[in-house]
């Protein structure tokens, strides 16, 4: 079973990381800024499931082998850690993200489209690699299945914020649509963000 404080400590952390403007959030503003809120919101939903296959994927895959070796843990931290920040750097000097304008699109093939999204997310997957065992009790046993629930309970949490966050935009396409100059704003903060994730991850966690 989950620790209860465990359990909200990593909500707060996910809930920081999907509401920072990187590919899924900006995946869904477009979609917003294009089609709307229907499609905003079917895209957040595949990020979402997208995000879940990456935590299926981990907790199977690391489980075991975190739940044995602090060295392994360390490794993949560090690592999470430095590609977050090279992450959050990419996105300072990026160029201005332009708006789909494609045709409409059904709505099963938006939320297949955000699945793919969500499980190509380097963020997503550098978060859950380097974050997601620091929160797991290993003397409790049962690593694989704390996994699945912090991961579920941070799939909810990305799925609420890429929700909010399609939502926001879809009620302001005009807005934005005016100045490419706000997107760019909304990415570069973002690195800034990723950045500072990346050196607290490097600093911080457990060291037994």
């Amino acid at each position: 079973m989950v620790d209860l404080q465990r359990l909200i400590a990593f909500c707060a952390m996910s809930l920081l990381l999907s509401a920072i403007p990187g590919p899924s959030v900006l995946f869904v503003v477009g979609r917003a800024l294009a089609h709307g809120r229907r499609a905003a919101l079917s895209s957040a939903l595949g990020n979402a499931l997208g995000g879940y296959v990456l935590v299926v994927a981990v907790a199977f895959g690391l489980g075991t082998v975190v739940a044995q070796s602090a060295l392994v843990f360390t490794a993949v931290k560090l690592c999470g850690a430095a590609y977050l920040i090279h992450l959050g750097v990419q996105a300072l000097r990026s160029p201005a993200p332009e708006v789909d304008a494609a045709p409409p699109v059904p709505g099963r093939r938006r939320i297949w489209e955000g699945v793919l999204v969500g499980v190509s997310n380097p963020k997503s997957i550098v978060f859950l690699m380097a974050v997601l065992p620091q929160f797991v009790d290993r003397d409790a046993g049962g690593v694989i299945g704390q996994m699945l629930v912090l991961g579920l309970a941070g799939a909810l949490l990305q799925l609420l914020s890429d929700s909010t966050w399609g939502l926001t935009a879809s009620a302001a396409r005009a807005w934005f649509g005016r100045s490419p100059r706000r997107l760019t704003r909304l990415t570069r903060t973002g690195g800034a963000t990723m950045i500072g994730l990346g050196v607290t991850i490097a600093l911080t966690g457990r060291s037994d």
